[in-house]
C-alpha cells in the first residue's frame, strides 16, 4: 500500500508518516519532499498511489488582513482542488482519500458533545474554507468511487504543538498564564499519535468522524499538567468578576486587548464534541490527553 501524504512536514503530518513504511510513502510539500509543489498555485503530477492523506492546510492564525483571509481559501480550497485535479490524471485512482478537517466547520463557540450530524455553520475564513474543502473531497470521491474519510479534529496535542496549545505552554513557561473563573470550561482535545494510528483503519471504512480523547479536559487540568511538566507552580486564577471588568475594557480598546467579552465567553464555556461514531465504527480507543500528553 503506497500512501501519498500532503503536509507531511507539519505537526500532524509528520506523526502520520510514522505509521507507514518509509519505502511506501510519497510526500508532497512545498520543499524537501518526494513532490515539491505549492498546491495553492499548481497542479501536481502524481504517480499511482493506494491511499491519499490530505493533511496540508492553513490554520493556527486569526486573520487580520485581506491577504491572510485569502490565504485560507487559496491554501485550503484551491490547494484541495489542485490535488484532486492531479489525482484525476493518474491512470489508476487511489482506493481511499482521507481529509484532515476540523471541528471549526460547525462554527460553534459553545456546546456539549456535538455530533457529526450538526449543521456546518462556520462563518470564519478557516472554518468556511474547511467546509468547502470537505465538499470538494466528498463530491470527487463519490463521483470516482473512491472511499472518502473526513476526520474533524479539535485541538491536537503532542510534543511541541502549534497554535493555541503552543501559546498556553509559552505563557506558563514565562509565568504569565492565568486561568479564568477557575478554568472549569472543558474543551475537546486529541493526541496526534492517536489520530495517526486510526487513519489506516478509517481509510478502509470511510465516513465523517469527530475524534477526541473522550475526556475533554478543563483549562485548569490541562494547564496544571503543563505546569507540572515544566516544573512550574500551579497557574493562578482570575475570578470571573475581574475578568468581566477586563473584558469590558478590552471591548473599548479593540483588537490589541488580551481579552474582550467575546473571548471571555469562549474561555469560560464548554465546547466538546462526540466521538461515539468513531468508537462504534472504527473501534476508536484513544488515550486521554491528561495521561498521554508530553509537551516535548
Amino acid at each position: 500500500m503506497v500512501a501519498l501524504i500532503t503536509g507531511s512536514s507539519g505537526f500532524l503530518g509528520s506523526e502520520i508518516k510514522k505509521n507507514f513504511p518509509s519505502d511506501q510513502i510519497i510526500t508532497l510539500n512545498k520543499s524537501n519532499s518526494t513532490i515539491n509543489i505549492d498546491l495553492s498555485k499548481y497542479i501536481p503530477k502524481i504517480d499511482t498511489v493506494d491511499i491519499v492523506i490530505h493533511s496540508a492546510g492553513k490554520a493556527h492564525l486569526v486573520p487580520k488582513t485581506e491577504k491572510q483571509i485569502q490565504d485560507f481559501y487559496d491554501i485550503n480550497i484551491t490547494g484541495t482542488k489542485n490535488l484532486l485535479k492531479g489525482l484525476a490524471q493518474v491512470s489508476i485512482l487511489p482506493q481511499s482519500f482521507i481529509f484532515i478537517s476540523s471541528v471549526s466547520v460547525y462554527g460553534l463557540e459553545t456546546g456539549k458533545l456535538i455530533t457529526e450530524d450538526y449543521p456546518l455553520l462556520a462563518t470564519d475564513p478557516y472554518g468556511k474554507s474547511k467546509v468547502e474543502a470537505e465538499k470538494l473531497v466528498r463530491n470527487w470521491c463519490e463521483k470516482n468511487k473512491v472511499i472518502w474519510t473526513i476526520l474533524r479534529l479539535p485541538l491536537i496535542a503532542g510534543p511541541n504543538p502549534p497554535g493555541n496549545l503552543k501559546a498556553m505552554i509559552n505563557a506558563i513557561k514565562k509565568d504569565y498564564y492565568f486561568n479564568i473563573a477557575n478554568g472549569k470550561a472543558r474543551k475537546s482535545i486529541v493526541l496526534a499519535e492517536d489520530v495517526a494510528k486510526i487513519i489506516p483503519i478509517a481509510a478502509k471504512i470511510g465516513g465523517v468522524y469527530n475524534l477526541t480523547d473522550g475526556y475533554h479536559p478543563s483549562f485548569s487540568e490541562l494547564s496544571e499538567l503543563i505546569a507540572q511538566q515544566l516544573g512550574k507552580s500551579k497557574p493562578l486564577n482570575i475570578p470571573k468578576w475581574l475578568a468581566k471588568t477586563m473584558a469590558k475594557a478590552g471591548d473599548i480598546i479593540g483588537s490589541k486587548a488580551a481579552i474582550n467579552s467575546d473571548k471571555l465567553i469562549k474561555i469560560t464555556s464548554d465546547l466538546t464534541f462526540d466521538d461515539t461514531k468513531a468508537r462504534q465504527l472504527l473501534e476508536w480507543k484513544p488515550t486521554t490527553v491528561l495521561s498521554g500528553f508530553k509537551i516535548i
